[in-house]
């Protein structure tokens, strides 16, 4: 074992699927020389030559175009975005042509590409470099979309994304690229479509995933402490959602809190709120209890920043409240 960063871990999963496989290569802007916004790419140009590792213009259009076309054709591109919110100007890219092109094609081709980069709310980044792009793209057909938070899934994951035949949008925190984690020194490879109990209890069904899985484990030390026995679980897996792993812990506790990073409006939580009143619903005592992120761009003031984000004391009050209805 051998303790790890995540950004590491993430640079060690590209740098081994590389190796293994001539057809991946990574793209995007500062990705070679520079070694990426975050170090993701740190070096792997001197490995790989400058036409596996492609320092593009900025121009997120027209090298997500470009990858779409590498991956019709046989290749397997890793996109980094230096920031998932420049992507939205690659939204029809991402969307018409990677999402719906195996479709459209009748199976003729394949797309196999990964769009990964830092998102979330960070420390006083500004609205524009604070998004949350899982709340765009679930609603767009034929994208998978995984949310890593920890070392060891970052690595897992983003190999099992590279391995992948399908557009895969690839979410790293921000604020968790430092993350430490001891690691395993053999390969292993992590499946994109399931979900991770945390935790298990009895009392309460917590879903959460990404940096939030973090503030709900601090939340848990104080819910312990007076006597509560959170289930939680890190969905990880955005689209699509492990429905059998979520309704086996609903049917075991019968009560639901939603932990996010994303907007109450339209997001993830707002999905599977549905999804469970759907399947689920004769299993629940009480209704979805959802946090979630206000509304509004984030503010670059740093105190106003975290009011608009759930933190771990709210979690705790959640949870005794949803504890104190009568059932």
């Amino acid at each position: 074992m051998a303790e790890t960063l995540l950004f590491n871990a993430l640079r060690a999963a590209i740098d081994e699927e590389m190796e293994r496989d001539a057809t991946v290569f990574v793209l995007g802007e500062d990705v070679g020389h520079y070694g990426g916004s975050y170090k993701v790419t740190k070096d792997l140009y001197k490995k790989y030559g400058e036409l596996r590792v492609l320092d593009t213009p900025i121009a997120e259009n027209s090298f997500t175009g470009m990858a779409v076309g590498a991956a019709m054709t046989g290749l397997r591109p890793i996109i980094e975005g230096m920031n998932m919110g420049f992507l939205l100007l690659a939204f029809n890219q991402i969307a018409n042509n990677a999402g719906m092109l195996r479709y459209t094609s009748g199976g003729n081709y394949k797309i196999p590409m990964v769009i990964r980069g830092p998102g979330g709310v960070g420390r006083q980044l500004g609205a524009e470099h604070s998004q949350r792009l899982e709340a765009y793209f679930q609603g767009v057909p034929g994208l998978k979309m995984v949310a890593c938070s920890t070392p060891y899934n970052a690595k897992g994951l983003l190999k099992a994304a590279i391995r992948d035949d399908n557009p895969v949008l690839f979410f790293e925190h921000v604020l968790l690229y430092n993350l430490k984690e001891d690691l395993p020194e053999e390969e292993y490879i992590l499946p994109l479509d399931k979900a991770e109990i945390v935790r298990h209890g009895k009392d309460v069904t917590i879903l959460t995933y990404s940096r939030m899985r973090h503030h709900c484990t601090t939340a848990l030390k104080t819910l312990t402490q007076q006597g509560y026995d959170p289930e939680i679980i890190d969905l990880i897996s955005l689209k699509p959602l492990d429905f059998d792993t979520i309704g086996a812990s609903v049917a075991k506790t019968h009560k639901v809190i939603i932990v996010e990073e994303c907007m109450r409006s339209g997001g993830i939580g707002a999905e599977l709120t549905a999804s469970i009143n759907d399947r689920f619903f004769d299993e629940l005592d009480a209704p979805v209890l959802r946090l979630a992120s206000q509304d509004i761009p984030t503010p670059y003031n740093g105190t106003l920043e975290n009011l608009t984000i759930v933190q771990p004391p709210q979690i705790v009050e959640a949870v005794q409240k949803m504890m104190a209805l009568r059932v």
